[in-house]
């Protein structure tokens, strides 16, 4: 364990000024799992003003005893001590908190005189731990213990600590997520009976916390813990209504099982949060459009109906317009029609422009996810592969003489001639030379070449003219060749 240089310099300038001084709360508790602190919380008894006094560069905006100590500033005691790229470490004066009418923030905070009383709000006993710069814990409820033993486990009464901050029923489901950690039996039982209070919670609390389960590599067993706490229908209700609705003879498992299986294949792969969250929701229409039961049960414009209740759901979590647009638009899109030598370009092109070109990759992470969670063994088979070889054919820009820095309009100024084969013969014997030499395609070369393929007879300037179709056409077949290539299709 290394408490970060600038962290324990701020600990020994608290104590030669005889006050305590500790590092609490998550960074002790990752150092102790040997994971790197995302940040550092120092606990003390000196008073905000005296925190202040002792580094003059910090600012304290809050009524929590909570005062921000810049360290890279100039000015600052420190930064001419500082190795790490940590830019504000909070200290916080030692305090107890009383009173949460609204299971969110304490109607009152009194300060503490020892760090042990501190210890007694925190949330989780892995949370309620203390360390010194030399090394030495305070840690009154056995977190180390429960570290060891991989448990969250409340502090003191577990029905207590929910009651005051509701946000922390979502937030021990988070941490024995991230953790792989157990949830104990008495905290476990609290969640239950305290379920309800997510209902005081605001939606972008929620969300946030439902974003760092998903973020995590064991997002499915977030998602299922937070069924078994019964917290999942206060954030997301409509995905339980998947649970023990059978499918048909296209799958093994039902709709509440498939779109784990999805949310798990896309944790696998470290896919983006927009793919994570699409894999999970892109059959939760499945429910409410089911007719029929068995093998031969159907699910008709379940895309259709997901769509709109996955945009509901944005809305209600308050996700950012552009990723839920995104979101739906995964859903919506899943279930394309695509089979090799049925679908044309024309509608692999309405198919991007219906997704958006941005969407496409995600939207084939999407189908890879809905088929490993049907429970079939390879998740991109030929189809797809030849699918996105299609999507990069038809979006690059082909091969013709639209790419040479002068058009037919062009040509016909500059030679002063009317329309006719000539304009076209010329055009494509400046192809020829340009796909030879790219570098040549500039309008000052163009224009001159042009001047003096005017002069050549008709004879002569159709074999060239044939000539520059012939290697637009070679030229062609190669560019295709490399995206066929990349994609491992014939």
């Amino acid at each position: 364990m290394t408490i970060p240089k600038e962290v324990k310099l701020i600990l020994q300038k608290l104590k030669e000024n005889n006050f305590q001084a500790f590092a609490v709360g998550g960074c002790v508790r990752d150092l102790i799992l040997k994971r790197a602190p995302k940040d550092w919380d120092v606990a003390t008894n000196a008073t905000p003003e005296e925190i202040q006094k002792i580094f003059p560069d910090s600012f304290y905006e809050n009524s929590f005893g909570t005062v921000g100590v810049k360290i890279k500033d100039n000015g600052n005691p420190l930064s001419a001590e500082i190795l790490d790229p940590i830019q504000v470490i909070e200290v916080t004066t030692f305090r107890t908190e009383s009173g949460y009418s609204d299971q969110r923030h304490p109607d009152a905070v009194k300060f503490a005189l020892t760090v042990e009383e501190d210890l007694k709000r925190r949330d989780f006993t892995i949370n309620a731990i203390a360390l010194d710069e030399a090394g030495e814990f305070i840690d009154p409820y056995n977190g180390r213990a429960d570290i060891k033993a991989k448990i969250i486990r409340a502090v003191g009464n577990a029905d207590e600590r929910f009651q005051e901050d509701a946000l922390r029923l979502m937030r021990a489901v988070r941490l024995a997520t991230e953790l792989n950690f157990t949830l104990e039996p008495i905290t476990l039982t609290a969640i239950r009976a305290n379920a309800g209070l997510l209902k005081t919670i605001s939606a972008e609390r929620m969300r946030d916390e439902l974003i760092k389960i998903i973020n995590t590599p064991r997002a499915e067993a977030g998602i299922k813990l937070l069924e078994e706490c019964q917290l999942l229908e206060f954030i997301l209700p409509e995905l339980r209504e998947g649970i023990g609705v059978g499918q048909n003879l296209h799958h093994i498992y039902n709709v509440w099982e498939h779109n784990l299986g999805a949310l798990r294949y896309t944790c696998e792969q470290e896919y983006s949060l927009a793919v994570r969250l699409a894999a999970l929701l892109h059959d939760v229409g499945k429910p409410r459009s089911k007719r029929g039961d068995g093998k031969f049960s159907t699910f008709y414009a379940h895309e259709m109906i997901g769509a709109k209740m996955t945009a509901r759901i944005m809305e209600r979590l308050r996700f950012p317009g552009e990723l839920a647009d995104k979101i739906t638009k995964l859903v919506r899109w899943h279930l394309f029609y695509y089979n090799v030598g049925e679908v044309t370009e024309t509608s692999v092109r309405r198919l991007v422009a219906n997704i958006g070109k941005e969407n496409v990759e995600d939207l084939i992470k999407v189908r890879e996810a809905d088929r490993i969670g049907s429970g079939v063994p390879k998740a991109k088979p030929y189809k797809l592969r030849h699918l996105q070889f299609m999507i990069d054919k038809v979006a690059r820009d082909p091969l013709s003489p639209k790419l040479l820095k002068m058009n037919g309009s062009d040509l016909m100024a500059l030679l002063k001639i009317d329309p006719g084969p000539k304009v076209g013969m010329i055009i494509n014997a400046l192809m020829d030379e340009v796909l030879d030499e790219p570098t040549q395609n500039t309008k000052e070369y163009l224009e001159e070449r042009a001047s003096e393929l005017a002069k050549l007879s008709e004879e002569e300037l159709r074999a060239l003219a044939s000539a520059g179709k012939e290697k637009i056409k070679e030229e062609e077949e190669k560019e295709v060749g490399k995206i066929k290539q990349k994609h491992f299709v014939s």
